[in-house]
């Protein structure tokens, strides 16, 4: 006989919650009502092991979903542990008293038995996101009697005996007109394999008289112990789980144990993504609770500058708010966050030994990593390590700071760094001469992020971090040409320093030039010419442009004669010419454009005429 039996008040106003508010997408039903088939299945394995006795039909494990576009219905199927008249009424009947949750409180000294999803009884009711009506036919494991539930979400629910051949339960979905499309097939595969693709049974879809396809792999590669899986089982997952078709450059398959529990199995792909700089770019770590899809949007579970890492976290222990969306405690995020980079930053140590090998890692995402050193304090220096450069000494090679404080030796405890566009055009910047000279390293950094971590990592192991315009060195240089004259040089300054006003700030002799005419160099703590090009190029004007200095140097033969003409009014104009050529010149060398390239060209072919 049909029992009627009435919600609760608070019940009703909680069912509206859960019905309207509580999910933010309604496809997220099918996730919960698989979730809870998989707990039924759980647990009857659980119980046939400590309850030897049992009389249950040994049927495969498995999860059915069957559609019918022509009744409009949805019907998932398991044959777990099933339900009894008592189960109904307290776990169905009553939202917020989670089997599930009572089921762990029961087993609690052998939940390492068990893994189960549900904690908070809520799940099976966002079916009525989707369902005018819900069925449910059930028999618990080991009972002869079989029951049905049945509700409109509204006024409650009715209770009698059922027909039902094996234990297990069938949620039979009655399915609102806007919702129809949850009978279509792609559709829910494509729902399954985002979010239950690694349910540990098989999801079955009922096709008809098509037969039943398996829709998911039905394993959780993660969970399974590194010395049973194949190289190629690796290979198949991350492009599978990435939709990459390259292999991966590095694997990192770990399970954490402690106060928090959970495990990782983290892909660096060989190539770059076509979208790895752009701002709205997420990490490409997807959460998992006990292998159910939670979202790939968790802010926190991975740095940004890590944002290359392709895979899977699986915590059996982090807690979800009520509708498994959101967090509840990023604390825990941060926790699962610091052990992952941690581990992440070993494996990058053990590969660094092979250079040509980590040359690829880092010509691929280097610069995105070295975002890390900027944004990342705690990290920092380990971030500095990890990272390569080209230097005046290893043009064509990656170096480590390590490594160039290794060549530096004990003379200079500075590091010593200039940044630009590119190597080429950094190695033939006239500033470098005098290092060169004196053999001291120089790093040539030419990203732009090189710009920022310079300013926040101000030294790398006890060694300083100085940009070459702020080296305090005694270069000492040994000479054996002639110095322009004192007096010419210093009317050829005056002079240079009129007609260039509006070029640069003032015209200078500098004892750091050898082979060069003449340098540009801003005053020091100004931003870098090359900063400034950077903000000009992405149209931000800045108040504190930088205030640029001419350097001169007094041993050059072209400065020489210059200093010995500028007192002969005749050759006044040519003098003139011959120091705007210099000023472009040493611009061209800093990586700027020429102010006139039209007067420029003019002007060099006359010289170059004069010349032959």
């Amino acid at each position: 006989m049909a029992e009627k039996i009435e919600f609760k008040t608070e019940v009703n106003k909680l069912l509206d919650i859960v019905i309207n508010s509580l999910y933010s997408e309604k496809y997220i039903f099918l996730r919960e009502l698989i979730s809870n088939a998989s707990d039924a299945l759980d647990k009857l394995k659980y119980w046939k092991l400590t309850n030897p006795q049992l009389n249950v039909a040994n049927s495969a494990y498995k999860i059915t979903i069957t559609p019918n576009k022509e009744e409009g219905t949805l019907i998932i199927s398991d044959n777990g542990i099933g339900m009894d008249k008592d189960d109904l009424i307290n776990h169905i009947g009553t939202i917020a008293k989670s089997g599930t949750a009572e089921f762990l409180q029961n087993t609690k000294e052998n939940t390492s038995v068990v893994d189960l999803i549900g904690k908070f009884g809520v799940g099976f009711y966002s079916a009525f996101m989707v369902a005018n009506k819900v069925e449910i036919i059930t028999k618990k494991a080991d009972s002869n009697e079989a029951y049905s539930w049945f509700s409109n979400g509204v006024d409650g629910f009715v209770i009698e005996k059922a027909e039902r051949n094996e234990n297990g339960t069938d949620i039979k979905l009655f399915l609102k007109d806007d919702a129809k499309d949850f009978t279509d097939t792609i559709y829910l595969r494509n729902i399954i394999h985002t979010y239950s693709e690694h349910i540990d049974y098989p999801i079955v879809l009922n096709l008809g008289e098509a037969g039943e396809e398996t829709v998911n792999r039905a394993e959780a590669l993660w969970t399974r112990n590194k010395a049973d899986i194949t190289e190629k089982q690796y290979r198949d997952f991350y492009q599978h789980t990435t939709k990459n078709s390259d292999d991966p450059w590095m694997r990192l398959h770990f399970k954490a144990e402690g106060s928090l529990e959970y495990s990782g199995l983290l892909f660096v792909p060989t190539k770059a993504p076509y979208d790895l700089f752009q701002p709205d770019r997420l990490t490409g770590i997807k959460l998992y609770v006990n292998r159910v899809f939670i979202s790939d949007k968790v802010e926190g579970l991975m740095p940004m500058y890590l944002r290359f890492v392709r895979g899977i976290i699986d915590s059996h222990d982090l807690p979800l708010n009520i509708s498994r969306e959101m967090l509840q405690q990023s604390s825990l995020i941060a926790k699962i966050r610091q052990g992952t980079v941690s581990r992440i930053f070993k494996e990058l140590k053990n590969k660094a030994s092979d250079k040509e090998n980590y040359a690829k890692f880092w010509n691929a995402f280097g610069i995105a990593f070295k975002e890390g050193i900027y944004e990342d304090f705690s990290n920092r220096e380990t971030v500095a390590e990890l990272s390569r450069f080209y230097s005046t000494k290893s043009s064509n090679e990656l170096t480590s700071l390590d490594e160039y404080i290794e060549r530096q030796g004990d003379k200079y405890k500075e590091i010593y760094y200039i940044t630009g566009d590119d190597v080429k055009t950094l190695n033939c910047n006239p500033q470098l001469e005098a290092f060169r000279q004196h053999d001291i390293e120089v790093l040539l950094l030419t990203d732009p992020i090189d710009e920022f971590w310079t300013q926040t990592l101000i030294s790398y192991k006890g060694h300083d971090l100085k940009h070459i315009n702020q080296a305090k060195i005694d270069f000492d240089i040994k000479r054996d040409c002639q110095r322009a004259n004192d007096k010419g040089l210093n009317e050829l300054i005056t002079n240079m320093n009129e007609w260039f006003n509006n070029e640069v700030s003032k015209v200078e002799i500098t004892e750091k030039l050898t082979t060069s005419p003449a340098g540009l160099t801003v005053e020091e703590g100004q931003m870098s010419i090359h900063m400034e090009r950077l903000m000009r190029n992405h149209q931000q004007k800045t108040a504190f442009d930088s205030t640029r200095i001419l350097l001169l140097n007094p041993y050059h033969p072209l400065i020489i004669k210059l200093a010995d003409l500028i007192f002969e009014k005749d050759n006044l104009d040519d003098v003139k010419n011959a120091s705007m050529l210099i000023l472009e010149q040493a611009k061209i060398a800093e990586g700027e454009a020429v102010s006139n390239p039209q007067l420029f060209n003019e002007k060099l072919s006359e010289f170059i005429l004069k010349a032959i």
